[in-house]
């Protein structure tokens, strides 16, 4: 039987405290959701001022990036380069980037997606969350 590390709620609470930092240094109304390996929700929230829209997307952003094991935006990208039919995809909604895996050990525990500003910056909010892990 194999182990594999898991996020636990310390660990969900630091990238939630470091994405949120990111955002608000920055002046992004956005929503952050947290998802464990399988893109179960683990933390949600909504910034003040955020898309009601957001918090579909970032949610759908973070499933996507944990279930593919990559960022989001690689779905988006394929699909922008016309492999439309990915847009099918079973389970899988969220293919805009923001949503980033979270990896330890080269295994995907969870991932954080974000929605409400430009996609590269949901990404780099996504992102300072995740190195506020300090992996």
């Amino acid at each position: 039987m194999k182990n594999k590390p898991q996020l636990t709620l310390e660990d969900v609470k630091k990238i939630a405290v470091g994405a949120e930092a990111e955002a608000l240094r920055n002046g992004w109304a956005v929503a952050i959701a947290i998802v464990d390996d399988g893109g179960h929700l683990l933390w949600f929230q909504r910034l003040d001022g955020a898309s009601p829209a957001s918090a579909q997307i970032a949610p759908a952003k973070a499933h996507t990036a944990a279930l593919g094991r990559r960022e989001s935006k690689i779905y988006e990208d394929m699909i922008n380069q016309g492999r439309a039919s990915f847009l099918s995809a079973p389970g899988l909604q969220g293919l805009l980037e923001g949503g980033v895996p979270i990896m330890v050990e080269g295994q995907c525990v969870g991932a954080v997606g974000v929605s409400g500003v430009k996609s590269v910056e949901d990404a780099q909010i996504a992102k300072a969350g995740i190195a506020a892990l300090g992996l």
